[in-house]
């Protein structure tokens, strides 16, 4: 059964079959420099809150189109925002991301995100007064780290919209990414200098701290759901072998289904860097981040639309179903999610058995297959804003589908900034990785 027309066509050139057909030749007509984009984005990865290139690169893309771009948007310096369309239809924001991996660069493809969500805005602009809706177009940095999404949430960039999409590359066609929980600690472990063969005895080791720490949080991995998640890395380890370390530094993930078994195991997590100051008389820095990724609340009559126009694109969505236990990463999409109906699909970029986050998958996020996937991306993606601002019953259902879950997302939005002890303390801004 076909949903009732939100604006009713006065002519042809008001239905929404038209305004598709349209917004895939704008698409097509834009080819060149879609691909363009993706491509100088990848040949210079940048980190989180440092994609100076690349936003400027996109926002000033998006002023040759004649559209008014807010740069340095919601107080961020490579975040932007571009608003045009009806006000008196539904708006629809649609989100590029463009931050890079240290060591592999766009292994997680965010060159793609940046260029599919960027030709999804500016097709649906060249409708110009026949778009039956309004456009948000944000330019979102930080998804590896820091948290961009959340931090313009919290500045106002999804108030007054009626739902919010984006697509991310992986090795399957999928209607949604499995997402779960996280959270970032970092800790630093402060001892005494001594001279390691003369006078170890003067020394405190804070790299034996670091290692206590990983070994025991190695420890209580054994002992976490099948859905939770430690891992980490150590950021310092001292200067020379025939100094005590003075100084040492880790960094952990942590993860779980949902903000809620989140919290409890940060306090099992808490207690094993605690253990390994108490254990080597160090002194303890323990800085959780500012604001956890919530899981992902996919809209399911948003994400069945897109499959359905990607499908008229040739793809075949795989069913989540059939992913393998414990198959999730995690992204601040999730904390979109919670504020207003959103999805997060998945475009394959490269065969089944390439990995994100590897340099491999990077390789394949400029190839042809990643093209396709920009360009299946900004139609798919232009296709389904049409359909939220055409079809007034799909409208109806994704904000039923949301609101069905009203109470779940208020609670994890009020844990946000729950800290983990009393005398815990965060960076202004800390963030998570995405897979």
């Amino acid at each position: 059964m076909r949903h009732a027309l939100l604006f009713p066509p006065q002519s042809p050139a008001m239905t929404l079959e038209l305004l598709k057909k349209d917004v895939l030749n704008a698409v097509d007509a834009l080819r060149a420099e879609l691909l363009g984009l993706s491509h100088s984005i990848h040949q210079e990865p940048e980190l989180a809150l440092e994609e100076f290139k690349a936003t400027a690169r996109l926002a000033d893309a998006v002023e040759r189109h004649d559209l008014k771009v807010q740069r340095e948007a919601f107080g961020l310096k490579t975040a932007y925002v571009a608003e045009f369309g009806a006000a008196s239809g539904p708006t629809i924001a649609v989100l590029s991301e463009y931050d890079a991996l240290p060591g592999v660069g766009h292994a997680c493809g965010h060159n793609i995100i940046a260029t599919a969500g960027y030709g999804a805005a500016i097709a649906l602009s060249k409708l110009g007064n026949r778009l039956p809706g309004r456009v948000r177009y944000l330019g979102t940095p930080a998804e590896e780290r820091f948290g961009g999404k959340e931090i313009i949430a919290r500045a106002g960039a999804f108030e007054r919209t009626d739902a919010a999409m984006m697509i991310h590359p992986s090795n399957l066609d999928l209607a949604t990414m499995p997402c779960i929980a996280i959270s970032e600690v970092e800790v630093t472990y402060l001892g005494r200098a001594a001279h390691a063969s003369a006078m170890p005895h003067r020394g405190l080791n804070a790299l034996d701290a670091v290692v206590t720490a990983y070994q025991s949080i190695a420890q209580l991995r054994q002992h976490i759901r099948q859905t939770e998640r430690l891992h980490g890395i150590i950021t310092e380890g001292g200067l020379a072998p025939n100094i005590v370390p003075e100084r040492a530094a880790c960094r952990f993930y942590v993860r779980a289904a949902d903000v809620h078994e989140l919290a409890q195991l940060k306090k099992r997590v808490h207690a094993c860097f605690e253990a390994a100051a108490l254990a080597t008389g160090c002194a303890a820095n323990i800085r959780w981040g500012d604001a956890d990724y919530l899981d992902l609340k996919t809209n399911w009559p948003m994400a069945e639309a897109f499959a359905r126009n990607s499908a008229l694109l040739g793809r075949e969505f795989v069913s989540p179903k059939t992913m393998p236990a414990g198959f999730a990463g995690s992204t601040d999409m999730g904390n979109v999610s919670h504020r207003v109906p959103s999805i997060h699909p998945m475009l394959a970029v490269a065969p089944t058995g390439v990995i994100i986050h590897n340099a491999e998958f990077a390789r394949w996020a400029a190839s042809e297959k990643g093209d396709a996937a920009v360009i299946d991306g900004a139609k798919a993606l232009a296709m389904t804003a049409l359909d939220l601002m055409c079809e007034r019953g799909l409208l109806e259902t994704t904000r039923a589908d949301f609101d069905a879950t009203a109470d779940v997302s208020k609670a994890a939005l009020a844990r946000l900034n729950e800290r983990v002890t009393d005398n815990h303390a965060g960076h202004d801004h800390m963030g998570c990785g995405c897979a």
